[in-house]
């Protein structure tokens, strides 16, 4: 399987519910960075997995609906731990939508799979896989 990573960073504020999660359970900011991996089985005619550029551009346009602000002041959050974990399937997602939609170029209709890694430290991050 061939593999092609583009990475971005995106800073939030965001709170936690219940006791596990202690003091982080009042605001508090985090800045991600995050990692994005496209795979596919063979390369295509240019010998590539997918344009970087439009990957690069996917990544910055979905972590730009994200970017400074509140995740607790998101509907489409309301309810949930915006967890790391969460987070990184949010971004999934979203990247997921912009390849049906064709926004990452003809060349993404041949991806196989794509994780996205979100690092909030240099010692702990988390990832979520799956298909395309």
């Amino acid at each position: 399987m061939f593999s092609l990573t583009v990475r971005d960073h995106f800073m939030i504020a965001h709170s936690f519910t219940g006791e596990i999660f202690g003091p982080a359970q009042h605001t508090h900011g985090a800045t991600y960075v995050v990692d994005v991996s496209f795979m596919r089985a063979e390369l295509d005619d240019n010998d590539l997995v997918i344009d970087i550029g439009l990957a690069s551009e996917a990544l910055k346009r979905t972590l730009a609906e994200l970017n400074m602000r509140n995740l607790d002041d998101v509907d489409e959050f309301s309810g949930r731990n915006t967890t790391t974990e969460f987070l990184a399937k949010a971004v999934f997602d979203r990247l997921r939508s912009a390849i049906h939609a064709g926004e990452l170029g003809e060349t993404a209709t041949a991806l196989a799979a794509m994780r996205v890694t979100l690092a909030e430290s240099h010692i702990a991050w988390a990832s979520y896989e799956g298909d395309v």
